[in-house]
């Protein structure tokens, strides 16, 4: 057995190099996520290992995971750190290798396994460590599995057993892309930037999409651990505005964005603009609910609000259900209510069938754009994006707020305006319309202008977004609001971005 963790360890000690470090806050709502070193160490993974083995029996399903790291200095020696103690609680480890988050998810349905564990940080920056889980495919946990893994781990929990054992398999890339292109050719010659910010996508996506037909044109798709342009995040701006440099370089027809763990997807169209995950996802939705009337979506509640007011998805009979933000969250509501995708403004897109298995995948979600533009062929990627309803929208923004603070600090943003709104009180010389309060809280004018305040799930921070579909003095004058709000609290810092 190894020694209960602690959160107290210094690098560089006798103790910590004997005893696991592992900080409560990296548990989040449906992942987990460190600074290696600073908060974990490799005894801590392994402490870790041996508390998700614990719980994969606890949950009753076959023992058995597949295992895959994505591209970080440290990330191959935290797998195995992880193996070793998923092999000491009795599990069979399927060790895939280097792997995209969708590949790992991909191999649990290639190999016949009910359980993943992948080693990503995402897009976090480097020294971030994590890994998304799961034991019932295509779900990863949520916050009952994670709080029962917490206890589990920083309790001692973690139990020993015999039954473990390991298998490396070594064609699990070469499996994924085939899957993915086992399909018709594009007809439409499309001429496509991919952008993968040196971060493991940059091993997969380029040949993907070069299989189904599209002319690629690479940007920073070699594999560089130190990112050594922008982190792979299709939310930054940076990565985007690096992309749209490239398109109207290359004059190419669109943009694609990837992240570090290409489980997510951001769209620069042929004029070089960003067009955000969300309005892309309207756009997806339009198209594929005419190839399925009535569909079924879900979005989460940073989303623009055209998924209930466009009069093209009214027309086809399409519905909406706005949900918690999160991968998990969208993925199990998206599950749960047969929808045929869930889109999450973060770019995270959940394709159920016919078009995929359910988990959040770049690629299949980058396919999609492809394929539409294709059923689309007198139309570019800006004339499908001009033809939505006009809105004005912000990037996601993230103040700093500690982890031990930020929800704190939601609560009481989340009683100011519930007040406003039962007292009567205006915003902008105008009602609160409509008050979401499932994620943080999401308020609604009566001109549609909405702004949204929520704790991030795998930083420290808040997150910031607001859109008008009235004028852009509106959505400025919305986020004024937010972050008058958000300034009185001596615990929010400094922006990632801002408008």
């Amino acid at each position: 057995m190894l020694p209960t963790p602690r959160a107290d360890l210094k690098p560089n000690t006798l103790e910590y190099e004997n005893i696991p470090l592992v900080a409560p806050q990296g548990f989040r709502e449906y992942d987990a996520r460190w600074l290696f070193e600073k908060e974990i160490n490799l005894l801590g993974v392994q402490a870790l290992g041996l508390g998700l083995g614990t719980l994969i029996h606890e949950l009753g399903v076959k023992p058995e995971i597949a295992v895959g790291h994505d591209f970080r200095s440290y990330s191959a020696s935290i797998k195995q750190a992880l193996m070793t103690g998923l092999m000491a609680a009795g599990v069979q480890v399927h060790d895939i290798g280097l792997a995209l988050s969708p590949v790992a998810y991909f191999s649990q349905f290639a190999l016949d396994v009910p359980c993943v564990a992948m080693v990503t940080a995402s897009h976090n920056e480097n020294g971030w460590t994590g890994v998304k889980m799961g034991a019932n495919r295509p779900l990863t946990f949520g916050p009952d599995e994670m709080t029962r893994l917490k206890a589990i781990v920083l309790g001692g929990e973690g139990k020993t057993r015999s039954g473990g054992g390991y298998t490396y398999v070594d064609d699990m890339r070469a499996r994924y892309i085939a899957d993915l292109t086992d399909r018709p050719a594009i007809s439409r010659k499309l001429k496509v930037v991919a952008a993968c910010g040196n971060g493991t996508a940059g091993a997969f996506m380029p040949e993907v999409l070069a299989k189904v037909g599209a002319e690629v044109i690479p940007l920073d798709c070699e594999l560089d651990f130190t990112f050594p342009r922008y982190n792979p995040n299709p939310e930054d701006m940076e990565m985007l505005h690096a992309l749209r440099d490239a398109v109207l370089e290359h004059k190419a027809d669109v943009g694609l964005a990837f992240d570090g763990d290409g489980d997510r997807c951001g769209v620069v169209d042929n004029t070089g603009e960003e067009i955000f995950a969300d309005k892309v996802g309207v756009m997806l939705a339009r198209d594929l609910a005419r190839q399925h009337p009535n569909a079924k979506f879900v979005v989460d509640v940073k989303s623009t609000g055209l998924f209930l007011t466009d009069p093209v998805l009214q027309e086809l009979g399409a519905t909406t259900d706005y949900w918690k933000t999160g991968h998990s969250y969208i993925k199990r509501r998206s599950h749960e209510l047969g929808a045929l995708v869930g889109f999450e403004k973060s770019g995270h897109y959940f394709f159920n069938n016919p078009i995929g298995r359910g988990y959040d995948d770049g690629c299949v979600a980058a396919l999609a754009v492809l394929d539409m533009l294709d059923r689309a062929p007198d139309k570019t990627m800006a004339d499908l994006k001009d033809d939505l309803p006009k809105t004005w929208g912000s990037p996601t923004m993230s103040p700093h707020c500690p982890d031990d603070k930020k929800y704190g600090v939601v609560d009481k943003v989340v009683a100011h305006y519930t007040a406003m709104r039962d007292k009567g009180e205006t915003i902008m010389g105008q009602a609160i319309r409509d008050l979401v309060t499932v994620n943080g809280v999401r308020l609604t004018l009566e001109d549609g202008t909405w702004g949204l305040i929520r704790a991030s799930s795998n930083k420290p921070g808040l997150v910031v977004v607001v859109e008008s579909p009235v004028s852009e003095d509106n959505m400025r004058a919305m986020f004024a609001e937010l972050d008058a709000t958000l300034s009185t609290y001596p615990d929010v810092g400094d922006y990632d971005q801002k408008l």
